[in-house]
């Protein structure tokens, strides 16, 4: 992101240069800006900065391979655990669960053996509910951890280029204190360069605030069809208990209603 944006403002300051008088066309192609001259421009603070850019990548890449589909809820275990789950086979639901390692999967280990068969009405849904909000305590500020670290970054970028500016700035008016008279070219060119730092700072904001709500959003997301399959299939397990237990009050033969 600030290599982008770095490459970005050498371009213009070159299609800026192409606008000048001959002379200094001549002086700018003998000296042409390069990347490594605007990282100079910035001064100290492009460093941090360069670090919160590669932090920034890095946290994109990690939890974009962390929330997925797959790792949250598989198709296949969901399948098989609605599938079991509205025929009542709780262990075998327990036991596919046990085998993933996925969200889903433990979700469901944690919570199925909660399941409690002497109560045929809502098969001990209060201590599953309970189990599954305790789950979601337990495990969700590990992956949240994660994303919160785009907040951080969002935050400290722009006071770190901030800072860079106003150090920038301090430098600028000392030079023309020392120089003995106001220079509006150097005055210029020392402006140019403190602000460098506050657009590289917002730069790697922007980006940190985008992955944060895009990540957040896709957590939770996952995290409820986690949930919602744990609930559908008890459900499904309840309609099916109480579905039997009213076939067996209609006596042979009479049809219900």
């Amino acid at each position: 992101m600030l290599a982008t944006f770095l490459v970005t403002v050498q371009i213009y300051a070159q299609d800026a240069a192409g606008g000048a008088a001959a002379g200094g066309e001549e002086a700018a192609a003998e000296n042409p800006q390069t990347l490594w001259d605007l990282i100079k421009a910035g001064g100290w603070a492009m460093w941090p900065l360069g670090a919160m850019s590669v932090a920034l990548i890095t946290l994109a890449v990690y939890n974009s391979m962390q929330l997925t589909g797959k790792k949250f809820v598989p198709p296949m275990l969901k399948q098989a655990t609605l599938a079991n789950m509205a025929e009542v086979r709780v262990r075998s639901a327990i036991e596919d669960a046990a085998a993933s390692p996925s969200y889903l999967g433990r979700l469901l280990a944690t919570a199925l053996p909660h399941v409690d068969a002497t109560d045929p009405e809502k098969l001990g849904r209060d201590s599953v509910d309970d189990s599954m909000a305790d789950f979601a305590l337990k495990e969700n500020p590990s992956y949240m951890s994660w994303i919160g670290y785009f907040s951080v970054i969002a935050q400290a970028a722009p006071m770190v280029g901030l800072l860079g500016t106003v150090s920038g700035m301090i430098k600028a008016f000392q030079t023309l204190g020392l120089s003995g008279g106001a220079n509006p070219t150097k005055l210029a060119a020392n402006i140019s360069e403190a602000l460098v730092t506050t657009a590289a700072g917002l730069c790697v904001a922007i980006p940190c605030l985008f992955c944060f709500y895009f990540f957040k959003n896709k957590f939770n997301r996952l995290v409820s069809e986690a949930q919602e399959t744990l609930t559908h299939s008890m459900d499904a397990a309840v309609a099916t208990v109480n579905a039997d237990q009213q076939l067996a009050k209609v006596p042979e033969g009479i049809s219900e209603g």
